[in-house]
């Protein structure tokens, strides 16, 4: 599997916590969206993207998988 699975036609709302470790789901094969749960390992070549949140703040995270800025929405979910 090289290309991703279209999890969400739209992006998920999450408040993410100051300095906590996320692990953004990038196959769309997760049952824990948009987070990780170890379901890429299937993929061989789709791995999660990690990332420290800088403050506490909400953010929109890539559902369609297809996003240039990832792991947060660019929008390409609209083009879809």
């Amino acid at each position: 599997m090289t290309d991703p699975v279209i999890a969400q036609s739209g992006p998920y709302e999450v408040t993410l916590s100051s300095g906590k470790n996320y692990a953004w789901c990038s196959c769309g094969l997760s049952s824990k969206q948009p987070f990780c749960d170890g379901t890429h390992k299937e993929t061989k070549d789709l791995k999660p993207m990690v990332f420290v949140a800088d403050k506490v703040e909400t953010v929109y995270l890539c559902g369609c998988k297809q996003t240039s800025n990832g792991p947060y929405c660019d929008g390409t979910h609209s083009m879809l």
